[in-house]
């Protein structure tokens, strides 16, 4: 601002941090697009962790908000088991 004054937001953390802890891995597959599979959460995890970033995310309920989440594991190399 003018007065050299200036505002500081905190988001949560990333999606794939959640991702990570839920799925009890260290990283991400390397090669996705090879069916490398490094581990595995439930549709229920993606809308929990949904919640819990739902301030952060560009969704309207919940439901499109896992569905985000669900994609961001698919990127990872998480599966998504569906309920």
């Amino acid at each position: 601002y003018a007065d050299k004054s200036f505002d500081f937001i905190t988001k949560t953390p990333p999606a794939s941090f959640f991702l990570k802890k839920f799925a009890k891995i260290t990283k991400g597959s390397s090669a996705t697009k090879k069916d490398a599979v490094v581990g595995t959460v439930t549709m229920a995890d993606c809308e929990e962790i949904a919640r819990i970033k739902m301030q952060d995310l560009n969704a309207n309920d919940i439901e499109s908000a896992a569905k985000i989440i669900a994609g961001t594991a698919e990127s990872m190399g998480i599966e998504v088991i569906k309920n």
